[in-house]
């Protein structure tokens, strides 16, 4: 298995908060993305390079109910909760063996798809983010185009994810097991309550914090 980063999940409690959230802050509008008809949720996106970008999702409030707990702990976030960086996705070359290790905590392989675009991604029986969301889902591509490339580029590049958690290296281990590579750096914080994930992207304003 070789992994590395795949894209930035912004979660929001409506898919206009989260795009002015991204929107504001880096000055460059995001793309619309569809429907993920399995989870009731829509997206927009924003190409941060050849292959990765930023993902805004939110609860579709047109889509019929699901038979399942949504991924990305979208049904625990209440409808007054800001947008925030709260996820992000590395991509594998496969999914078919995970490790033991890996599949306590990132969860079981599920096909998803939008549109015409199929992948399977991890996700955990209860739609709970792997170690409150500082350890990455991991998603593996049905198609050999990266989607990325099918998005605008608006000028804008990730250049590093920091990472802060309690215990990095419970995170630092699991990359390793996952064979990650990529701008990840891994903070200790003091709780859980200061877990947080700040990217660094390079926009056509100068880099900003997100």
């Amino acid at each position: 298995m070789q992994t590395s980063l795949d894209h930035l999940v912004v979660v929001a409690p409506t898919l206009e908060a989260g795009d002015h959230f991204v929107s504001q802050r880096l000055g460059v509008s995001l793309q619309p993305g569809g429907c993920h008809p399995l989870m009731g949720t829509h997206n927009k996106l924003l190409r941060l390079g050849p292959d990765c970008y930023l993902e805004v999702i939110a609860v579709n409030p047109a889509a019929p109910p699901v038979q399942r707990p949504r991924w990305f702990d979208l049904d625990r976030l209440a409808h007054s909760s800001p947008a925030r960086l709260a996820h992000w996705v590395a991509k594998t070359d496969t999914l078919t063996t995970l490790d033991p290790l890996l599949a306590e905590v990132v969860g079981q392989a599920q096909p998803m798809s939008r549109g015409e675009l199929r992948w399977d991604i991890t996700i955990s029986a209860d739609g709970k983010l792997p170690l409150e969301g500082r350890a990455p889902s991991l998603i593996k591509w049905g198609q050999a185009a990266h989607p990325a490339t099918m998005l605008e580029d608006k000028g804008c590049s990730l250049q590093r994810l920091d990472i802060f958690h309690p215990a990095p290296e419970r995170i630092s281990h699991l990359l390793e097991v996952m064979n990650f590579s990529g701008p990840v750096r891994l903070h200790r914080c003091d709780s859980v309550e200061e877990a947080r994930l700040v990217s660094c992207i390079e926009t056509p304003s100068g880099l900003i914090s997100l």
